[in-house]
């Protein structure tokens, strides 16, 4: 069965909430989403924001192998990916080396507090490890009417919310992030069942 994985670094569980809308948009294609995380670097577990237990098991290289399409999701640090996320990115030089992910379908989302906080630099400095792993990016196109009546997150670059943590999810930000979901999760399926 085709599998798209849905890897995603959440503090506050704003980013556990869009990784969940992604998933349910890939399922609803006939596609598995396998939800994975990472752990907490030991640097920023400083108990001041206690970080969301994980309810999902953390991603394995294996993840990496088995998956037809990858989704990819952070919480807005600066304009970029946390830093847990980004350490486990950055020790993929192995499945780079290998070809591990070439010709694979990939996309990003990501969740901040505030508009005009970085989400879409952070969108689009998470597609830059994945283009040097040889993926094929999906985005959200305009065709999606939630882009154009949104007062929250969303782009074309990908999904994304802005909430202060434990703030549910706006319609419109679901309905991008399961958008998101379901091409991603028909490119997987094409590719896989055509490159096969």
């Amino acid at each position: 069965m085709t599998q798209v994985l849905v890897l995603y670094y959440s503090r506050s569980g704003n980013t556990r909430k869009l990784a969940q809308q992604v998933a349910r948009g890939i399922e609803a294609q006939g596609v598995e989403a396998v939800l994975r995380t990472v752990p907490e670097l030991p640097a920023y577990a400083d108990g001041k924001i206690p970080a969301v237990s994980p309810n999902d098991p953390f991603v394995t290289r294996q993840d990496l192998l088995d998956c037809h399409g990858l989704a990819l999701g952070s919480p807005v640090r600066f304009g970029n990916m946390a830093a847990p996320l980004k350490q486990f990115i950055d020790s993929t030089s192995g499945e780079w080396l290998s070809g591990a992910l070439i010709d694979k379908p990939a996309a990003v989302f990501g969740a901040g507090s505030m508009l005009h906080g970085g989400q879409e630099t952070t969108l689009l400095t998470m597609t830059l490890p994945l283009l040097h792993h040889g993926m094929m990016l999906v985005g959200v196109p305009h065709s999606e009417r939630a882009l154009h009546t949104t007062e929250g997150g969303g782009s074309p670059y990908g999904a994304s919310s802005v909430a202060e943590p434990h703030h549910p999810l706006m319609a419109d930000e679901k309905q991008i992030a399961k958008t998101l979901g379901q091409r991603l999760a028909r490119f997987a399926h094409t590719f896989y069942h055509h490159l096969r």
